[in-house]
């Protein structure tokens, strides 16, 4: 029984280790890449667009966003807007009243609404679409705002037929409202700033990021328009798109900015979706990328990209078996095999490097942003209950419903939350409870290393502690603020 859990150890650590090896993989072909061949375009030729806008009980953001759009600086004989409204609350009557207003300022603009919420987002899309007059679809989520020059700066890069989607960088609307929307910036850092970039310029698969992109109309019914049995239709859409031979252009050097989830439970909730999303692609594209002919290449990072939510049961894992396996180093037969195991503290070295690079490209004072290294590992780490149960359900559940992620309008350190629409009423479930008890049990195995003298384990345990306890506590923080308030 030792034996197995030692090689179970070992075999954890070793697969945490290879995805942070990718990782410092593409950041290496970052390095050379970046500034050596950027993405080919054209002088702008006007193309009649279609912007679609999924708003589904969007208080707080839904005017925001139309007034941003309507902003956008292109003719607007060659521009339609839909405002795709599934909204069953006070959102409804807000739609109304701007596009009723934008309608008398000569907009084209309307309101499409279904009779029943069916296929959720991509439902959604795919019932605008039947309606769209543009061959040229861009899409925003409700907490976007986009620039004014979106269009005049992403259409140029369709330079040929094969260019199916335009995706742009997100940026963040709230990003210093608090430690909590600070590290969600530093985190998406990593994956707009070198992975995307990385494997758009290298020819491999990359993913619409389900808004702030611009799509060929004709890209998307070729590659059988949108799905609704995944909760991640933007990853599956793209994948089957680029299997079809459609080609996608990412720019690093142009963001779309957004609104950052302020509490933890709205982070929560969006980081649950991403990750059963994201492994439901899995299941159903994997098996397919596998049997095409494309490179080898392509093949294994489409899988590493796919599957990059693994990570968090791995992490969950070896929490768990790290005082059992403190207590067996103390056995000493088995220490020789402990002690090689610390090798794989390479992964923590290399997402370090990662996370650095990723934070130098966008902030002046990256060094700032690097100190917070150290709550961006922990914390990411805290969110292994929560994403591992999402993981799990997308695995061996066929439940697609689209949990979304509330919004509230944040965009100032002055902004309030905890009295709003959609924040909801306390609630003690599994995973917040989970949260505590993993905390509880971090802290006992730090205790234990200090009283066996394995110094070398605390770090661990402290990361852990601080990672689970914190998740936790800003789950229920909030919460009992709404409570003490009303």
């Amino acid at each position: 029984m030792n034996t197995f859990l030692i090689i179970t150890y070992i075999a954890f650590l070793s697969a945490v280790t290879l995805y942070a090896v990718n990782s410092f993989f593409l950041l290496i072909h970052y390095r050379k890449k970046m500034h050596a061949d950027p993405p080919k375009k054209a002088p702008l030729k006007l193309k009649y667009v279609t912007i679609q806008l999924p708003i589904y009980n969007e208080f707080y953001v839904a005017e925001r966003l139309i007034n941003s759009v309507c902003a956008i600086d292109y003719p607007r004989e060659y521009l339609e807007i839909q405002v795709l409204d599934d909204s069953d609350d006070e959102t409804r009557e807000i739609v109304d009243a701007i596009v009723e207003s934008k309608k008398r300022e000569g907009y084209d603009i309307k309101v499409i609404r279904r009779a029943e919420r069916t296929g959720y987002k991509a439902g959604a899309l795919k019932y605008g679409l039947q309606f769209a007059k543009g061959d040229f679809i861009a899409i925003f989520d409700a907490d976007f705002v986009p620039a004014p020059d979106f269009l005049k700066r992403t259409l140029p890069y369709f330079v040929s037929r094969e260019i199916g989607m335009v995706q742009t960088r997100w940026g963040h609307l709230n990003e210093d409202y608090s430690l909590l929307t600070k590290l969600q910036a530093l985190a998406l850092n990593n994956h707009f700033v070198i992975e995307q970039t990385v494997r758009n310029r290298k020819g491999l698969f990359i993913n619409f990021n389900g808004t702030g992109g611009v799509w060929r109309k004709e890209c998307i019914l070729d590659a059988g328009n949108w799905h609704a049995d995944t909760v991640a239709e933007d990853v599956d859409l793209s994948y089957r798109a680029q299997m079809k031979g459609w080609k996608f252009v990412y720019l690093n050097n142009y963001e779309t900015k957004a609104e950052l989830p302020a509490e933890m439970n709205a982070l929560k909730s969006q980081q649950y979706r991403w990750a059963k999303g994201t492994v439901q692609a899995a299941r159903k594209i994997l098996p397919a990328l596998w049997k095409t002919r494309l490179p080898l290449s392509v093949k294994l990072q489409g899988t590493f990209h796919l599957t990059a939510h693994v990570v968090f049961p791995l992490i969950l894992a070896l929490a768990l078996m790290a005082t059992p396996v403190l207590l067996l180093k103390t056995n000493g037969v088995y220490e020789m095999y402990l002690n090689a195991a610390s090798v794989f503290l390479v992964s923590l070295f290399l997402s370090f490097i990662f996370f650095v690079y990723a934070q130098k490209e966008i902030y002046g004072d990256w060094k700032k942003a690097v100190l917070l290294f150290p709550l961006f590992l922990s914390g990411s780490m805290g969110l292994a209950i929560n994403n591992t149960k999402a993981i799990f359900e997308g695995l061996i559940k066929n439940d697609n419903e689209f949990v979304r992620t509330p919004k509230f309008g944040i965009s100032s350190k002055e902004d309030k939350f905890t009295d709003k629409k959609y924040f909801g009423a306390f609630r003690l479930d599994f995973i917040a409870v989970a949260e505590f008890l993993l905390a509880l049990y971090s802290l006992v195995a730090i205790i234990l290393a200090v009283a066996l003298k394995q110094y070398s384990a605390i770090p661990f345990g402290a990361i852990y502690l601080f990672g689970f306890g914190s998740v936790f506590y800003l789950s229920v923080k909030a919460n009992f603020l709404r409570r003490k308030r009303s």
